[in-house]
């Protein structure tokens, strides 16, 4: 693109650009002339697909916006029209981000003037209140204005179909064809009423859902510290545990209410390092019996147990711990049905459901691929995704998961035990199964590519000493998977292992899932199994990085 092209199209979108903000922007960078600036937002467009949009803010097409939100509302109103939904319901929640109650305001107003019904939730909520809201109220169709738990300055949109699931192949093609041949937003009608905005009903009938997860007459005693990360999820959390019974969870007052800096994290991310540091703090004085934490929009759930081992005593589970613990409980409860996960979580789900003679099922990476499992009772994925009520709400939800898991907690208590005591036990019915990640963050896209290329054209022959037996590319897709941008590798030797190799679908990351099973015999043997699933993994890390050019 020349600079006068450059310059042409940036006044273009100038000129439609209904947000003053973004255009004040964008009219100091053509004013400066800043063409390196100008060509990172006029470079392509933010591409639509099975996550919706998510980027940093700002103006220009390569930017989320208000111009971006509506063009994306406007494809979405006329995907639907397409299938016969005229006249559909279309929901939109958000979030507490920047921009996000305008970007939901745009999309019911375009979908007002599309001849579609609109409801708007009444406040920023969690995701999964959109999500359950979308089957509850019988949506054609689910908008969630959030970018979940990426850094302050993004924001995105999350679409959901009528079964109360995020979008997958070719639906997302589709709206995205729909997108591409809006020609100017002056062709997209935005009246300034016809929408609804609903009151608290939604979030009452969510709320009364919520109960279904526990077990009448469980054991309620568990306490614990909470942090919403600075999110959504905080009244939304309390009220649940109140109407479940539970002792009141201490909050970390510092990261309570919503606030779309995020300003005691780094990333608002529980996983990220230090995220949790103002949770174990809160837990050191009170001394709880485990610390939960939801990222900002609460469809993820973090669990932190105590640890005398751990550096300040407590420690963070990791996404497959938590999966197989809520697993091994609801097999307890008697729960029938499929259990699912993605491919990059643990195969210890897999051992737990045929143990249980309960159905099992392994998808891609994803609750838009978890939540659209025949039969599905229980669904999770590592990092920190679990469906415990899939018939209230099809997608992760970090409220029921806090509640189910803090149930647990409160079963093992009335027995003298911990959610550790139940890790060794699982590990020695099953085998230790220890996951570890592998995830690199990078500026430039371009290193991704080249160690995804790397790695296909010199497929490593072992990893730590193990042998690799089988190596996948599984864009080709699978008997049983369709095709996806991923390597798979099983290797054998001393210990059994599996490492998945992928680009994130929505940061810019290069993320590596390690997993290798260590037998074990009796309960004496763990400390020295653990020790060797940590070695084994850093080597597989190592030498994987090694292979890769990272």
């Amino acid at each position: 693109m020349t600079q006068d092209d450059l310059l042409t199209r940036a006044q273009a979108w100038l000129a439609e650009d209904p947000d003053a903000e973004t255009r004040e922007e964008l009219a100091r960078l053509i004013e400066a002339g800043a063409t390196d600036e100008l060509a990172a937002r006029f470079s392509g467009t933010l591409q639509f697909g099975t996550a919706g949009l998510r980027g940093e803010l700002g103006a220009g097409p390569m930017r989320m916006n208000r111009s971006v939100v509506i063009r994306a509302a406007a494809g979405l109103a006329a995907y639907l029209k397409a299938k016969g939904q005229t006249g559909g319901l279309v929901v939109v929640g958000y979030d507490a981000r920047y921009k996000s109650a305008d970007f939901a305001r745009d999309t019911a107003a375009v979908m007002t003037g599309a001849g579609l019904r609109a409801a708007l939730l009444p406040r920023p909520l969690p995701t999964p209140v959109l999500a359950y809201a979308i089957r509850h109220l019988g949506a054609v169709a689910g908008v969630e204005v959030t970018a979940s738990h990426n850094p302050p300055r993004d924001n995105g949109y999350k679409v959901y179909l009528g079964d109360g699931s995020q979008i997958v192949p070719p639906a997302d093609a589709e709206i995205a064809a729909e997108i591409d041949a809006i020609r100017s937003l002056h062709d997209v009608p935005r009246p300034e009423t016809g929408w609804e905005t609903l009151g608290d009903e939604v979030l009452a009938a969510y709320l009364e859902r919520t109960d279904a997860v526990l077990t009448p007459g469980s054991p309620r005693t568990a306490r614990t510290v909470y942090t919403a990360m600075h999110g959504v999820g905080k009244d939304v959390l309390t009220a649940a545990f109140a109407r479940a019974g539970f002792p009141p969870p201490a909050l970390v007052a510092a990261q309570a209410e919503p606030d779309p800096a995020f300003p005691t994290v780094a990333f608002p991310n529980p996983e990220e390092p230090g995220a949790m540091d103002l949770a174990f703090e809160a837990a050191r004085a009170v001394d709880p019996d485990l610390v939960i934490a939801n990222d900002p929009d609460a469809d993820r759930c973090a669990v932190a147990v105590p640890d005398a081992d751990a550096e300040g005593g407590w420690r963070m589970l990791r996404g497959d711990e938590v999966g197989a613990l809520l697993a091994a409980h609801l097999v307890h409860k008697g729960a029938t049905g499929v259990f699912a996960e993605s491919i990059v979580s643990s195969s210890l789900l897999g051992r737990i459901a045929e143990a249980a003679g309960v159905g099992y099922e392994e998808t891609l990476t994803g609750f838009k691929w978890i939540a659209r499992v025949d039969g599905l009772r229980y669904g999770y994925e590592e990092a920190l995704g679990y469906c415990v009520d899939p018939e209230g709400v099809r997608d992760k939800d970090g409220i029921t998961a806090a509640l189910l898991v803090t149930e647990l907690a409160s079963v093992l208590k009335e027995q003298g035990r911990t959610l550790t005591d139940l890790l060794d036990d699982l590990a020695v019915a099953h085998g230790l199964h220890a996951t570890d990640q592998l995830s690199v963050r990078v500026e430039d896209l371009g290193i991704i590519a080249n160690a995804m290329a790397a790695l296909r054209e010199r497929p490593p022959v072992s990893l730590a000493g193990l042998t690799v037996v089988s190596a996948e590319d599984l864009t080709k897709g699978t008997e049983s998977l369709p095709p996806t941008d991923g390597l798979r590798y099983h290797l054998e030797g001393a210990y059994r292992a599996r490492v998945i190799v992928r680009p994130s679908g929505t940061e810019p990351k290069l993320k590596c899932y390690l997993e290798v099973v260590v037998p074990v015999g009796d309960g004496s043997e763990l400390t020295t199994a653990r020790a060797k699933g940590a070695e084994v993994l850093a080597a597989i890390k190592r030498d994987l990085s090694e292979a890769a050019g990272l």
